[in-house]
């Protein structure tokens, strides 16, 4: 086990210099492409194997111990050590990210964005997973900053070089606003290690503040908190998303959404909660404030979008609808008590498969027609994706009525529980603010159902209209079967967490009593 955690967090890394060299003799298949984009695939596959091979092994009597544990000193003066561990939060996360991976990779060995060289981009990736993978598994504060640094410049050059129009201002805008949330949220962690002594993160969860002062617990939720409010994104500082959805490549936007957003609301319930509650109980309402705000701006914006004749970008829309969901995940952290952080989490395992699995069939959808402009769409299909392409119209519908959370499927437990939640939130927080999130959080799912259901009319019924009655209805390619292998996983794990949620709530619940009772039960 503790093997095999360290192998997972370094394969990738291993692989991607093995990417850049030249293939071995009798691996090369048709060519040097084909060998590295099938380097990519092998290594993501085994990682991925690797990843099952721990949850399997894990202990899931006792979710709330970390295992798999490596702890060795490599910074002596400055106290910091290499120290990793899975427990029932963070193994959801690491199993998530290693699958995704896999599945991108995959589609990408069938459907590589255009670019320049396959090796780099087979070795972005693979520096990616390592970073991604890193960040869930890390126990010391500054091992966390340097995985959640790392993931930065890999996915800047993913948008910057593979990327579609106006890729370089949005790579820019990517990479600006999230190092200069890194370097405010650096500042916070510092504050926290060197004022408590210690930068191990068991330790400064298992003492839950007592060693830090009010002051200190202030400080450090905000200067930490903003730096990743940028990375989840919370509303106000979530504009860089949208442009970096629009312009990445599609498996950029999955591992954008799918992987590199629960980085921010991951540091929320690892460090914040444990190790600040003083400070969090006072900045909570003001966090669960900014979440709601972002659900409904999130679903305004898809709106928006949505209505015929606004040129809406399905791929921008796609995008806000994260800014709505993750503001969900927000709202349950705020609340600050099992029901709403379980359910934060859950909403983050759920929007990783949905969002992942609609930023895949959106890039399917603009591969077929050049464009993934909604009124282009909706036009150019006519009486469209359901008598046309019958297997991609059902999927991308059923991928829509699981991000709008209809019952039964993973969407619905996590959005569910955050309510909640925020019905009786901590003891201390004000009862009448968190019902008040409630009922505006309330009003932003009927708000998603809607720009869903909008979306899925004109994508999948089309405009009969919009075609002139002498041109033949164009043709469009159903669902290929690379198309059915990279997506099929997301769509049953879909319905799997919504069918059975104790799955993944029995691993998380025992994990987060004990986070938020300091590591006493």
């Amino acid at each position: 086990m503790q093997f095999l955690l360290a192998f997972i967090v370094a394969a990738p890394l291993l692989g991607a210099v093995a990417a850049l060299l030249p293939a071995p003799p009798g691996l090369k298949g048709r060519g040097p492409e084909q060998a590295v984009l099938r380097h990519g695939v092998t290594v993501t596959g085994v990682i991925l194997a690797a990843a099952i091979a721990l949850t399997l092994g894990f202990d899931h009597d006792a979710p709330s111990r970390f295992q798999a544990t490596t702890d060795i000193s490599w910074i002596q003066a400055l106290n910091v050590r290499i120290h990793l561990g899975i427990d029932g939060i963070s193994l959801p996360l690491v199993l998530m990210t290693a699958l995704l991976f896999f599945l991108c990779a995959l589609y990408s060995y069938f459907k590589l964005p255009a670019g320049p060289s396959p090796k780099a981009f087979v070795a972005l990736l693979l520096v990616l997973e390592s970073g991604t993978l890193a960040t869930f598994a890390v126990l010391d504060l500054l091992l966390f900053f340097l995985a959640f640094e790392m993931v930065l410049i890999p996915m800047y050059f993913l948008i910057a070089r593979w990327g579609g129009a106006q890729r370089q201002a949005a790579a820019w805008k990517f990479i600006l606003y999230t190092l200069l949330g890194s370097v405010v949220m650096l500042l916070g962690l510092l504050l926290i290690g060197i004022d408590s002594g210690t930068f191990d993160m068991v330790a400064l969860a298992t003492d839950n503040g007592r060693g830090l002062s009010h002051t200190t617990q202030l400080l450090a939720v905000l200067t930490i908190g903003i730096g990743l409010a940028v990375k989840t994104p919370m509303w106000p500082l979530h504009s860089w998303l949208p442009d970096a959805h629009t312009a990445a490549p599609t498996v950029g936007s999955v591992l954008l959404a799918g992987v590199m957003l629960k980085m921010g609301t991951y540091g929320f319930v690892r460090i914040l909660l444990p190790v600040a509650p003083d400070g969090m109980h006072t900045f909570a309402p003001y966090l669960a404030a900014f979440a709601v705000v972002g659900i409904v701006y999130g679903s305004l914006a898809c709106l928006a979008l949505a209505r015929k004749g606004a040129q809406g970008d399905l791929k921008r829309l796609i995008a806000y609808s994260s800014v709505g969901h993750m503001g969900f995940v927000l709202l349950g952290i705020a609340t600050m008590t099992p029901t709403g952080v379980n359910g934060a989490l859950f909403a983050n395992i759920a929007h990783g498969l949905i969002t992942g699995l609609l930023f895949f069939l959106v890039g399917a959808l603009k591969d077929r027609y050049g464009t993934s402009d909604l009124d282009t769409l909706a036009g150019a299909t006519g009486a469209a994706l359901y008598g046309r392409a019958p297997r991609f119209g059902a999927l991308l519908a059923f991928a829509a009525v699981a991000s709008l959370g209809l019952p039964g499927l993973a969407g619905f437990w996590g959005e569910m529980l955050t309510l909640f939640g925020a019905f009786d939130p901590a003891e201390g927080l004000s009862r009448p603010a968190f019902l008040t999130f409630m009922a505006i959080g309330a009003f932003g799912t009927l708000l998603t159902a809607a720009y869903m259901l909008v979306v899925v009319r004109r994508i999948c019924m089309g405009d009969p209209q919009a075609r002139p009655a002498d041109q033949p209805p164009l043709v469009v390619a159903d669902i290929q079967r690379y198309e059915f292998v990279a997506w099929t996983p997301l769509a049953a794990l879909t319905v799997l967490a919504g069918l059975w949620p104790a799955v993944l709530l029995g691993l998380t619940d025992p994990a987060v009593q004990k986070l938020l009772a300091g590591g006493t039960s």
